[in-house]
């Protein structure tokens, strides 16, 4: 969480490859602890505004410096995780997020590269749906014969939480669709609270929290906690999150439906038409959605729905603009975490101002010191705020802020909140500049910044406990082994209490149930509750297991492209060893796979030469070995689990549009032939790789022979 503001002011082609990497750690780290809070929790501590400029500075840097990009990058992540009491339910299409635009240039960029894939002339008209981006919860509903039959949340992307009896009680959601209408179709949608209905029930709940607060201070026994959203996003997710149906029956809940998942059959040509098919079958869309004839329409329908924004009885942080034929849609498919398809145009970023009343410093599991600012409570875009990240030294030091200083707050985006700048006139008499430790406030170790590296570094490693606590939490959490039960607050009473030091001592708990049952607040059921989580989640899914090991640089998407290559730990394991000889094969075939760029490799390399992390290795996979990675989606197709290089300039196809297509097919596409390598797709102009595949015998496709091998 340690990204250089000092840098941020500077274009990202100026920067270092090192200084790249270092801000792409810290923005990814960052991002991930509020995407956890925000859809986990419902709770963030940052603006939506905040949170966007984050996530814009990633892909410009993203954008100079491809090779670095990360698996746990915002521009790969989706969402959040399943919470705890909910049944996981698995979405037929994953549930992607969207990408942002913040101006008129960047939505014509956007359109630019829609046009770009899929080869069309600058002057090719491109309509769009335009339709107000609200703030709620959004939902999978699946449809059986017309019968709604379960209904879950977004989740990480891929599978949420069930909450299908909660949503019975939504008086919007139909029951049956009326016909016609496909045998099977997942329908996604919006769960909100409009601002008056907010406004009503949060002063019930405040008056709730105050009789409440009342009878602890006469000693009467106390109920569950009173629970005061802070706005009505989180209070429409928490009502959907209850554990009790009759209690989200009781609250002034809405739903919008607003686009197809999976589904049997297309039931329209056009997003346009379909939105009038969902009318159709009794669904509330958003009426002030438009269909716009062309790209040029949007900037004056974002203009008009921004000044309609304070009337409007809900709040929305932007409008969404979706490409509106469906088939141009299902070529673009997706890249990473969104679809190419779509973007949301973000209103510009609310300011408040608050007093910064300390900032603290956190230690992460790679020992980086992040320092935190604990402000005077404020609220910015209907979110309270407490707390801002300050990156690191540097940016501290360049706007000069201090504790005691009144500082201007902004959310970008809405969503994450940062500190950009201070109110000179506000500081008060004997305020000094911060002085930033020289040494790890958990282990007492030395503090360093290695060359021009923005991030001061504990130097304790294995014997720093936030590093080793941090580290545990991590493996344990949810987008890693996702092991229920074991949140922060248990990881650090293990911890504290020797019972568990490493990932592998996870496995062993089963063998210590007397000393688990012996801490206090421990009974029976408790500590069988957490026995079987942990006993569940023994054998994991291969990409889990390698994002939870917590290496630098992978992320949850380059621990996935890690599992889908190498397929089994024991094939990846022996391939990292075998990469730490320069210009090995196993070094190339590392360096092939699309994604895995070479600061990258690097990085696993340098881990797998470590012994301890070989030993740890081994002896958590002797106690929880993971499970192979699955086959490919496409099982049945040709290319499924082979692997592919397109070289040359294609005529039907874009390169980007080809190699996604492969892709979908189950293939595995990579940047260079080697005997690995299973076929390679040439155009005009193929060049070097055409040769060496002639050279290596390896089966050259022409753009033909692909297009009728994909079924294209």
């Amino acid at each position: 969480m340690t990204d250089d503001p000092a840098r941020r002011a500077r274009d990202p082609a100026t920067l270092t490859e090192d200084e790249a990497a270092a801000e792409l750690e810290a923005l990814a780290a960052e991002i991930a602890h509020h995407d956890a809070l925000y859809h986990g929790r419902d709770a963030p501590e940052i603006t939506d505004a905040e949170y966007d400029a984050l996530v814009l500075r990633n892909r410009a840097i993203e954008a100079c410096f491809p090779a670095l990009v990360r698996d746990d990058s915002p521009s790969r992540r989706v969402g959040g995780t399943v919470a705890e009491g909910f049944a996981k339910s698995r979405h037929g299409e994953p549930m992607l997020s969207l990408d942002n635009v913040f101006s008129a240039e960047e939505f014509a960029e956007f359109c630019a590269r829609i046009r770009r894939f899929l080869g069309l002339a600058a002057e090719e008209p491109l309509a769009f749906v335009a339709e107000p981006k609200i703030d709620g919860l959004s939902i999978n509903l699946l449809y059986e014969d017309g019968a709604f039959v379960k209904g879950a949340t977004r989740g990480d992307g891929t599978e949420g939480e069930d909450v299908t009896q909660n949503l019975l009680t939504i008086p919007d959601l139909p029951r049956r669709l009326h016909p016609p209408f496909p045998a099977s179709i997942e329908i996604r949608g919006e769960v909100f609270m409009d601002k008056a209905d907010f406004l009503a029930f949060r002063a019930t709940q405040e008056q709730a929290a105050e009789a409440r607060e009342a009878r602890r201070a006469r000693g009467e026994k106390l109920g569950d906690a009173i629970v005061v959203p802070a706005n009505p996003r989180n209070a429409a997710a928490g009502s959907v999150r209850q554990l009790d149906a009759r209690i989200t029956a009781s609250r002034p809940l809405k739903l919008f439906a607003y686009a197809m998942g999976r589904a049997s059959e297309a039931p329209a040509d056009t997003h346009h038409a379909f939105l009038k098919r969902l009318e159709a079958w009794g669904f509330a869309v958003n009426p002030l959605s438009e269909l716009l004839g062309s790209e040029a329409e949007a900037a004056s329908f974002q203009a008009r729905i921004g000044e309609q924004r304070a009337a409007l009885g809900y709040d929305i942080d932007g409008v969404v603009y979706k490409l509106d034929r469906l088939d141009w849609q299902k070529r673009l498919g997706f890249v990473g975490r969104a679809p190419r398809w779509a973007t949301a145009w973000k209103f510009p970023a609310e300011q408040a101002t608050t007093v910064l009343l300390d900032i603290e410093i956190q230690v992460g599991r790679t020992g980086a010191l992040t320092p935190r600012a604990v402000m005077q409570p404020v609220t910015v875009g209907g979110v309270t705020v407490r707390h801002a990240t300050l990156h690191n030294e540097d940016e501290i030091a360049r706007k000069d802020v201090r504790i005691g200083d009144t500082v201007i707050l902004q959310r970008a985006g809405d969503v994450i909140p940062q500190i950009v700048g201070v109110v000179p006139e506000k500081r008060p008499a004997g305020a000094v500049p911060f002085a930033f430790p020289t040494t790890c406030p958990a282990c007492g170790s030395h503090a360093i910044r290695d060359g021009e590296d923005v991030v001061r570094r504990c130097t304790g490693g294995l014997v720093c406990p936030a590093q080793a606590v941090e580290r545990l939490r991590h493996f344990a959490s949810r987008r890693a082994m996702d092991i229920e039960g074991l949140g922060e607050e248990n990881v650090q009473l293990l911890f504290d209490r020797g019972l568990v030091r490493s990932p592998a001592d996870i496995f062993r708990l089963h063998a210590r149930r007397d000393a688990l049952r012996a801490l206090e607040g421990w009974g029976e059921r408790k500590v069988a509750k957490l026995l079987d989580a942990i006993e569940a989640r023994r054998h994991a899914p291969l990409e889990r297991f390698i994002f939870g090991l917590g290496i630098r640089r992978i992320g949850e998407q380059n621990a996935k492209l890690l599992a889908r290559h190498y397929h089994s730990l024991e094939e990846w394991r022996a391939k990292m060893i075998a990469a730490r000889i320069v210009g090995s094969e196993a070094r190339e075939e590392l360096g092939s796979i699309q994604g895995i760029g070479p600061a990258i490799a690097e990085e696993l390399v340098e881990a797998f030469a470590e012994p301890r992390m070989l030993a740890a290795l081994d002896e958590l996979a002797a106690g929880a070995p993971p499970l192979p990675a699955e086959a490919p989606a496409a099982a049945d197709s040709p290319f499924a689990g082979r692997t592919l290089v397109f070289t040359g300039t294609l005529e039907t196809l874009t390169r980007d549009e080809a190699e996604a297509q492969a892709e979908r097919l189950g293939a595995k596409v990579t940047k260079s032939v080697s005997k690995k390598t299973d076929f390679v797709v040439v155009g005009a102009d193929a060049g070097s790789k055409a040769a060496k595949a002639a050279e290596l015998g390896v089966r050259v496709l022409s753009e033909a022979e692909f297009r009728e091998m994909a079924g294209l």
